[in-house]
């Protein structure tokens, strides 16, 4: 396995990460910012307001999104275990 193997599995690898993690931290910035907003408008500084919120909404987008994730990293795993089987490794 040549240097530009490894450095292609492991930017594949890190692309992986960030794709599939993408939705989810994205809908929790989204609700982060919301209740940002809410707390500046309204003044209410409570600290439970920011936590409750953003985890029911990233356990619902995790859960919403568990497919997508696992096709991302099935394909990913594929072609690991593929370079494996073929000698690439």
């Amino acid at each position: 396995m040549s240097q530009a193997d490894v450095y292609t599995m492991l930017s594949d690898t890190i692309w992986t990460i960030l794709i599939a993690s993408g939705p989810v931290m994205a809908l929790a910035l989204i609700v982060g910012l919301g209740i940002a907003v809410f707390q500046a408008l309204t003044q209410i500084q409570e600290m439970t307001l920011t936590f409750v919120p953003k985890i029911v909404a990233i356990l619902i987008g995790l859960t919403l999104t568990l497919p997508f994730i696992y096709a991302t990293l099935h394909k990913l795993s594929n072609r690991v275990f593929d370079l494996i089987m073929h000698g690439g490794i």
